[in-house]
């Protein structure tokens, strides 16, 4: 979107060449539009997070019930989620048109650069999120859909306005991210145990290392936008860097823990101390260095570190 503002007489300048062979130009294929229409609406459901949300679901769904979850109900849980995290992501962005518009890497979205309106986000957001709590409620049930709605109520209504105004906004939104897990879990196997609890906690704990790994990345542009991250409120990164390492270094025993309740084997055990450990080192070197490459290097560990962990536990005892 450009930054200039056109003039009453420019869009007559640009068809100049066209009006003087007689010829209009020509219009866009309907086709083209509705495909690009079709991607501004992908683009609203932030995919990326959307698809690691629906692989935290599948996998706790697979541990809780040791790969063997009925098929039926996993497609079901899995489209309800879709649609609860669509609604939840169009309303985000919803809320935060003002400070994507002042941020380099999310001035481009569907809202903000102005293909798509408000009201048609809002629709959007409204529609997807009680259609996926509706089928959730209906196809999988209650208590999933009640984990469901609780996700998108942290996201929507209380972490997304927290972000303008404390560094505690990650905390918030460390839950909503391990939310999932419950859902899951609950879609096959009823109440949480201790086996969920620790899968959950594994989830909320490795949020922070990823967060402030992206945190400090695009400080600048959180700061363009007013949101109080913390690496906004500390400039220096320090109380980033040992956050990413306390939650490095707690979720090592944390992710033990499976083995020792009997729900995982020795392999896993094995699997995760390493996984822990590479990811704490790299955490290490971002507090000690605190520059660009050592966050993209944690990023990068921290997304490798969650699936592999999950695939591994996934086995159940026989890893």
């Amino acid at each position: 979107m450009s930054a200039g503002v056109m003039t009453q007489d420019e869009p007559l300048l640009q068809s100049a060449p066209h009006a003087a062979t007689g010829l209009l130009a020509p219009p866009q294929p309907s086709a083209e539009v509705a495909v690009g229409r079709l991607r501004d609406y992908l683009e609203l459901t932030k995919p990326r997070i959307a698809v690691l949300e629906l692989v935290t679901v599948a996998l706790s769904a697979f541990t809780a019930r040791w790969m063997f979850p009925d098929i039926v109900i996993l497609a079901w849980l899995l489209a309800g989620t879709a649609l609860v995290a669509a609604g939840a992501s169009a309303w985000n962005q919803w809320l935060e048109i003002g400070t994507d518009l002042r941020m380099g890497r999310t001035a481009d979205r569907p809202l903000p650069a102005g293909r798509l309106t408000p009201r048609q986000v809002a629709t959007f957001g409204l529609v997807t999120t009680v259609a996926g709590v509706v089928l959730l409620a209906s196809q999988v049930n209650l208590l999933t859909a009640a984990f469901g709605f609780a996700t998108w109520i942290l996201y929507v209504v209380v972490y997304t306005p927290m972000k303008r105004s404390t560094p505690l906004n990650t905390v918030v939104g460390a839950v909503a991210g391990a939310m999932p897990v419950l859902m899951g879990w609950a879609a096959v196997a009823g109440p949480a145990n201790l086996s969920a609890a620790s899968l959950f906690m594994i989830v909320f704990l490795w949020q922070f290392p990823h967060f402030m790994a992206i945190a400090w990345i695009y400080r600048h542009d959180y700061a363009r936008a007013g949101l109080q991250m913390l690496t906004v409120v500390d400039p220096s990164g320090r109380r980033a860097g040992v956050q990413a390492v306390v939650a490095a270094l707690v979720l090592i025993p944390i992710s033990l823990l499976p083995s020792v309740i009997d729900s995982a084997g020795p392999l896993y055990f094995a699997w995760a101390l390493l996984l822990g450990s590479l990811q704490l080192a790299c955490a290490v070197r971002f507090m000690a260095r605190l520059d660009e490459s050592s966050a993209r290097t944690l990023l990068r560990a921290s997304v490798i570190y969650l699936p592999s962990l999950l695939m591994m536990l996934m086995l159940g005892p026989y890893s």
